[in-house]
C-alpha cells in the first residue's frame, strides 16, 4: 500500500543524489523498502563525507556520525538535507516526520522520542535527541512494535535486551518486533558474555568454549533472582515456552522447564542447568550429550553395528540412494546391511537425500519424482509398508525459499505418496523452520532436524519442532579398528523407532514383458501425474490424449524390452522419452512436418519449406537419427547402413522411418539414449560439459538418469526443467516394471 509522504522522501532522494553521486534512483512508489533505506544510508554517508558509499550501515559510517554528531537535535544537525534524512527515514519507519522540509522540529523530537521508547532505550537515551546507535536502527527494515502477530513477551526480552546492552560496542539494536530471529538470537549470546563479564572485542555472539565454561557455574533454579534468571527466562520466552519475563525463578518457571526439558531429551530437573541453557540458546544444544540415534554414510558391518550398540545406539538413518557415482561409496545402503542391522539388534531409518542444495532444485515435479524414487529404493532395499522415509532439505532454506519451493516440493512427495497407496509415511529432514513448515502444512509426520548446522537461517531463532524425532547435534567417531565409524549423533524421542525387520531385496534384475493386469494401474498413475504438471487427459491444445500416447508406447513393448534387454538399458528411460515426446506434440508441430514433407516432395504448398524437423512419436529429427545410428553402428551396437546428414536425400530418409515407424523410433530412442550417455560425440556444438557417463547399466543413479533424459532434449534452461519433470515419469514407469521383473 502506497504512502504519500514515503513517496515524498523517495521524491527527495532523487532530486537531491542524482545518480552520478552514486545513489541508484528510487521507484518512487510510496512503499518503504530495502532500496529505499539502502538510498537513505547513502545520502547520510554522502552528507557525513565517506569517500566510498555503500548500502551498509557499517562501522565507518557508524564512528563517522559519532565523532562528529554524537548527538543531532534542531541545534546540532548540520544542514537541512541532513534533517530531510532523518525525516525520511522516520516515515519509512512508520513514525511522523514533519514536513520533510529540512527542520528538525518538534514534530521530529516527539517520533523520535517514540522511537527510543519503542526500542527500549528511552531510560539510556531519552528525550528527542537522535544518537548514532538509534539512527543506525532507524535506517534498516527492523520494526520496534510487534508486527505479524508478534508475541508481545519477546517483545519485552527485546526491549531489554536493548535497554541494558546498547552501549557496549558490538552491542546493536535489534528489532522490537515480538519475533525471534537470528540477530535476537545472537544478541542472547552476547548479553550472556557481557554478564560474564567478556570485554568488548572478546564477546563475540558464539556459543564458544568460553560462553560454554562460563554458563556451567551459573545454574539458576527455584528461588534464585537477578540478571541471570531474566536471561533465563528470556531465552525460555525466545524458545516460545510458555513463561513470563522475570528477574524471579519461581515454581511456575520450574514446572515449564520440566515440560521443556522432557520435550527436548533433558534430565528432568526444573533447573537451568548448563544443558537446559545449551538448549535454549543454540540450535545443537549440548553436544556433549549421546544420543541414542546416529546416522552416516559409511555401512555398518557387523563390527560397526557392536561398537554402536556399545556406546548406546539403536536407531540408525541409512541413505536409500546415492546420487554420485564418484564420492561416498557406502552413502547408500549396502548389500546386505539391512539384514546386519537387524540381526545386531539395531533399527534402522531410511533417508531420502539427492543433490538439491539450494532452493531451485525443489518444485512440485521435483517433489513427485522423489517420492515415486523413494518408494522404489525403498521396495528395492526391502523395507516393509509402514516405514516412515525421511526426505532431506539439506540447504539454509530462507523462510520465503520454504513458501515457494520446499513446500510445494513437499505436496509433490505427498501426491506421489498416496498415488502409490501411501506405502511408507512421509518424514522431513532439515532445519527447524523447514520441518516445522512442512509438517503444519500437513506435508509430513515427524521431523529429523539438522540442529548441527547451527548457522542456518531456519535454525537461529527458531523452537524445536513440535513433532520432532531425530536431533542431528553433533559429528563424533564410535569404535576402533574394524569397528571404527563417524556418524551424526542424535538424540531421539521415540516418535520414529526405525524397522528392524525387512523383506528381501528385490535386486537388480533385468527388465520382462509387461503384464496385462497392471496397465490399467500404470495409465492412471501416470494420467494423475501428468495432470498435476497441466497436461489433461484429454489432450488439451496437443494432438494427442493421454490414453493415445500410452497405448502407442504400450503397443510396442515388445520392441522396447528387446532394447532394454540388449542394451542394458532400463526400459523406463526408452518410455519416458517416447511418451513425453509424443505427449508434446502440437498442431505447430504438425505444420512443421508438412513443411518438411514439401521439401523433399513438392507436395503442399503455401508454407515456407524446411529441410528438418523433429518428428514421429518420439520427436526425433532426421539428422538426430542419423547421428545416434551412426555412433552405434560404429561402436557396433546396431548394424545398418552409415548416412550422412549433409545429404538431403538421408535426411529425408531417416525422417520418414522415424515418422512413419513407431517401432523403428523406439528403437532409435534407445539408440540416442546409448548416444547420449557417451557425451554425443560428433553432435553438433555440445557444450564443454556435456561429458561420457559411465557406461548404460541397470543400476544407474538418479543423476546418471536425469542426465540422459535431459540430453535427448539437448541442453540449457528448458530442458532442464523438462527433465526434472521426466523424472517422474520415469519413476513412475520404473514402479510398475519393478513389480513385473520382481514376480
Amino acid at each position: 500500500m502506497a504512502d504519500e509522504m514515503v513517496r515524498r522522501a523517495q521524491q527527495f532522494v532523487n532530486r537531491t543524489y542524482p545518480n552520478m553521486l552514486g545513489i541508484p534512483a528510487l521507484d518512487e512508489n510510496g512503499q518503504t523498502g530495502w532500496p529505499t533505506m539502502y538510498a537513505l544510508t547513502r545520502a547520510l554517508q554522502y552528507e557525513l563525507g565517506v569517500p566510498t558509499l555503500s548500502d551498509t550501515f557499517g562501522p565507518t559510517t557508524l564512528s563517522t556520525l559519532a565523532s562528529k554528531f554524537p548527538k543531532l537535535n534542531a541545534s546540532t544537525t548540520p544542514s537541512a538535507n541532513f534533517a530531510r534524512i532523518i525525516q525520511s527515514a522516520l516515515y519509512c519507519k512508520g513514525y511522523d516526520g514533519g514536513d520533510i522540509d529540512g527542520k528538525y522540529n518538534s514534530r521530529v523530537e516527539s517520533s523520535v522520542a517514540k522511537l527510543k521508547t519503542d526500542m527500549g532505550v528511552d531510560g539510556l537515551f531519552p528525550g528527542g535527541d537522535l544518537i548514532p546507535k538509534v539512527f543506525k536502527g532507524l535506517l534498516n527494515m527492523d520494526a520496534y512494535v510487534t508486527v505479524n502477530s508478534g508475541s508481545d513477551g519477546i517483545r519485552s526480552v527485546q526491549r531489554w535486551l536493548n535497554g541494558r546492552y546498547v552501549n557496549r560496542a558490538d552491542f546493536f539494536i535489534i528489532p522490537c518486533d515480538g519475533h525471534n530471529s537470528r540477530d535476537v538470537s545472537k544478541s542472547m549470546l552476547y548479553a550472556i558474555q557481557y554478564e560474564l563479564g567478556m570485554a568488548d572485542g572478546t564477546a563475540n555472539g558464539v556459543f564458544g568454549p568460553g560462553t560454554k565454561s562460563g554458563l556451567k557455574s551459573h545454574t539458576v533454579s527455584t528461588g534464585s533472582s537477578g540478571t541471570w534468571v531474566s536471561l533465563f527466562s528470556a531465552a525460555m520466552i525466545l524458545n516460545l515456552r510458555p513463561v513470563s519475563f522475570s528477574s524471579s525463578f519461581t515454581s511456575s518457571l520450574a514446572d515449564a522447564v520440566r515440560t521443556f526439558q522432557s520435550f527436548a531429551k533433558l534430565s528432568v530437573n526444573g533447573s537451568g542447568d548448563f544443558q537446559t541453557w545449551a538448549s535454549l540458546l543454540v540450535s545443537y544444544g549440548d553436544q556433549d550429550r549421546k544420543g541414542e540415534a546416529c546416522d552416516g554414510v559409511t555401512k555398518i558391518t557387523a563390527a560397526r553395528a557392536a561398537a554402536l550398540k556399545a556406546d548406546g545406539i539403536k536407531y540408525v538413518g541409512r541413505y536409500l540412494t546415492n546420487p554420485s557415482t564418484t564420492s561416498l561409496p557406502e552413502k547408500a545402503i549396502q548389500p546386505g546391511e539391512l539384514q546386519t542391522i537387524a540381526d545386531s539388534g539395531l533399527r534402522c531409518y531410511p533417508i531420502y537425500q539427492t543433490f538439491g542444495r539450494d532452493a531451485s532444485g525443489f518444485t512440485y515435479p521435483a517433489g513427485r519424482a522423489a517420492g515415486y524414487a523413494a518408494v522404489n529404493a525403498a521396495l528395492d532395499h526391502g523395507f516393509k509398508p509402514g516405514a516412515r522415509i525421511f526426505f532431506a532439505v539439506d540447504f539454509d532454506a530462507l523462510d520465503a525459499d520454504v513458501t515457494s519451493n520446499v513446500l510445494p516440493h513437499f505436496k509433490g512427495i505427498e501426491d506421489s505418496m498416496a498415488d502409490a497407496g501411501n506405502p511408507f509415511k512421509v518424514g522431513v529432514y532439515g532445519p527447524r523452520n523447514v520441518c516445522t513448515r512442512v509438517a503444519e502444512a500437513g506435508h509430513s509426520t515427524a521431523s529429523f532436524v539438522s540442529d548441527m548446522s547451527s548457522g542456518f537461517s531456519g535454525n537461529y531463532g527458531y523452537p524445536l519442532p513440535s513433532d520432532w524425532a531425530y536431533d542431528q547435534v553433533v559429528t563424533r567417531t564410535v569404535g576402533s579398528g574394524d569397528g571404527k565409524i563417524e556418524i551424526d549423533n542424535n538424540i531421539a524421542s521415540g516418535r520414529d523407532i526405525g524397522e528392524n525387520s525387512f523383506n528381501k531385496p528385490r535386486g537388480v534384475l533385468p527388465d520382462v514383458r509387461f503384464l496385462g493386469g497392471y496397465l490399467n494401474a500404470l495409465h492412471d498413475d501416470i494420467g494423475k501425474y501428468m495432470q498435476s504438471i497441466g497436461f489433461p487427459n484429454d489432450g488439451g491444445n496437443r494432438i494427442f490424449s493421454h490414453t493415445q500416447c500410452f497405448e502407442t508406447v504400450l503397443a510396442n513393448d515388445d520392441v522396447v524390452t528387446a532394447q532394454s534387454n540388449r542394451y542394458n538399458m532400463r526400459k523406463a528411460l526408452i518410455q519416458t522419452s517416447a511418451y513425453w515426446e509424443m505427449r508434446h506434440y502440437d498442431i505447430i508441430d504438425q505444420a512443421v512436418d508438412a513443411a518438411v514433407v514439401y521439401y523433399h516432395t513438392g507436395v503442399g504448398g503455401g508454407m515456407t519449406p524446411k529441410r528438418d524437423s523433429s518428428t514421429g512419436i518420439a520427436q526425433i529429427s532426421g539428422e538426430v537419427g542419423i547421428r545416434a545410428w551412426n555412433h552405434c553402428i560404429n561402436k557396433g551396437y546396431v548394424s545398418g547402413t552409415i548416412l550422412d546428414p549433409a545429404k538431403d536425400a538421408d535426411i529425408w530418409t531417416m525422417w520418414q522411418k522415424v515418422n512413419k515407424d513407431n517401432a523403428y523410433a523406439l528403437q532409435t530412442v534407445s539408440l540416442i539414449h546409448l548416444w547420449d550417455a557417451e557425451g554425443k560425440p560428433g553432435g553438433q556444438n555440445p557444450p564443454a560439459g556435456e561429458t561420457t557417463l559411465r557406461s548404460m547399466r541397470l543400476d544407474y543413479t538418479e543423476s546418471e538418469i536425469f542426465q540422459v533424459l535431459r540430453r535427448y532434449q539437448g541442453w540449457g534452461t528448458e530442458a532442464e526443467e523438462h527433465a526434472t519433470k521426466r523424472m517422474a515419469l520415469y519413476q513412475i514407469f520404473e514402479k510398475y516394471n519393478g513389480i513385473v521383473r520382481n514376480l
